[in-house]
C-alpha cells in the first residue's frame, strides 16, 4: 500500500502538504503511520477548520433568504446583529494580523460580510412600530459608512490595540446575544431567526474550541468561542421551546379575521378574562282579573 501512497500524482501530494505540512503528510499518507497521534490531531483540526470556513461562507444565507422572502426582519434584534458583526470583524482582523492559519479564522471574515448585509436588511425592513419611510435611506447610508470605516480602522490599528479589542469580544459576544435572547423570551417566539444558522453556530463553536487549542493555543480566542457556545446553546433551547409558535399565532389571526364583529367582541372579552352576559328582556305578560267564581270579565268598549 505504501508503494501507492508514496507515488501519488504531484498535484495531490502538493495539496496534502499544503494542508497538513510535509512532516504529517509523510507520516500519515506516505508511511501510513496511523499511530502518530500528534499528526492525527493536527490533520483532524485542519479538516475541521476547512469545513468550518466553507460552512461559514453560507451559514447566514438561509437567514438572508428568510428575510427577503418574507420581506420582514421580525424577531431579529438590530443591536444584537451590530454587536455580533463587530465581534466577528475584530476576531478576523486580530487573527489576520497575528498570521494565524486562515483555516482557524476564515469563517469570521465571511460571517462579517453576511452579518453586515443582514444588519442593513433589518434597517430596510423595520417593524411596523418603527417604520419611517423617510428615515430608512439616511439610516442605511449611515450604517454603510460606519461599516466601511470600521473595516478600515481594524486594518490600520496596531497589534497591541487589536489585542485589547480581541479581549473586548468577550463582553461583545455576551451583549450581542442578550438582546436576541431577551426579545425571544418576551415575544415567546424566535420570529425570522434561522434554525440552520443557530445549529451551525453551535457546531462551529464546538469545532473551533478544538482547532484553536490544537493549532493556535490563544486563550483569549478560546474563551471567546467558549462563551459564544454557551450563548448559542441558549438560543438553540429557545428555538426548541418556541418551535411552531409563529404558525399558531398566524392561524389564530386568520381565525379572528373571519369572525363577525359581535364574535370579535366576545373573543376579546374572553381574552381579557371577562365575559359579558347579555339578558334579553322578556315581553310583559298580560294580567287577567278573575272573579271569585272564576269568570273572566272584559271591559265593554263603546
Amino acid at each position: 500500500m505504501t508503494a501507492i501512497t508514496q507515488n501519488l500524482p504531484r498535484f495531490i501530494s502538493d495539496l496534502g502538504i499544503s494542508i497538513i505540512g510535509e512532516k504529517c503528510y509523510s507520516s500519515l499518507v506516505e508511511n501510513l503511520n496511523v499511530g502518530d497521534v500528534d499528526c492525527l490531531k493536527y490533520s483532524l483540526s485542519k479538516g475541521l477548520g476547512i469545513g468550518i470556513v466553507v460552512g461559514g461562507s453560507i451559514m447566514k444565507v438561509p437567514q438572508l433568504l428568510l428575510i427577503l422572502s418574507g420581506r420582514s426582519a421580525r424577531g431579529l434584534s438590530l443591536p444584537a446583529y451590530v454587536l455580533e458583526t463587530l465581534a466577528y470583524a475584530i476576531t478576523a482582523a486580530y487573527s489576520y494580523r497575528n498570521e494565524f492559519p486562515f483555516s482557524t479564522y476564515g469563517e469570521n471574515l465571511f460571517l462579517t460580510i453576511q452579518n453586515t448585509i443582514i444588519t442593513l436588511l433589518i434597517i430596510y425592513f423595520p417593524t411596523p412600530s418603527l417604520r419611517n419611510a423617510q428615515a430608512i435611506g439616511p439610516q442605511l447610508a449611515i450604517a454603510s459608512a460606519a461599516s466601511v470605516a470600521s473595516a478600515v480602522a481594524l486594518y490600520m490599528f496596531p497589534k497591541d490595540i487589536l489585542s485589547l479589542l480581541q479581549m473586548a469580544t468577550l463582553p461583545l459576544s455576551l451583549f450581542s446575544k442578550l438582546p436576541q435572547i431577551t426579545q425571544n423570551a418576551r415575544a415567546e417566539s424566535t420570529g425570522q431567526l434561522s434554525a440552520f444558522a443557530v445549529i451551525s453556530q453551535i457546531v462551529g463553536c464546538l469545532a473551533r474550541l478544538f482547532t484553536t487549542a490544537t493549532e493556535v493555543g490563544d486563550l483569549i480566542v478560546t474563551a471567546g468561542f467558549a462563551l459564544a457556545l454557551v450563548l448559542n446553546l441558549v438560543l438553540g433551547v429557545q428555538m426548541w421551546m418556541y418551535w411552531g409558535s409563529d404558525q399558531r399565532e398566524d392561524s389564530g389571526k386568520t381565525q379572528i379575521g373571519s369572525l363577525s364583529e359581535k364574535e370579535k367582541v366576545e373573543w376579546a372579552s374572553e381574552r381579557q378574562g371577562r365575559v359579558d352576559v347579555v339578558v334579553t328582556p322578556k315581553s310583559p305578560v298580560p294580567r287577567h282579573t278573575a272573579s271569585p267564581s272564576g269568570r273572566k270579565w272584559a271591559r265593554k268598549v263603546d
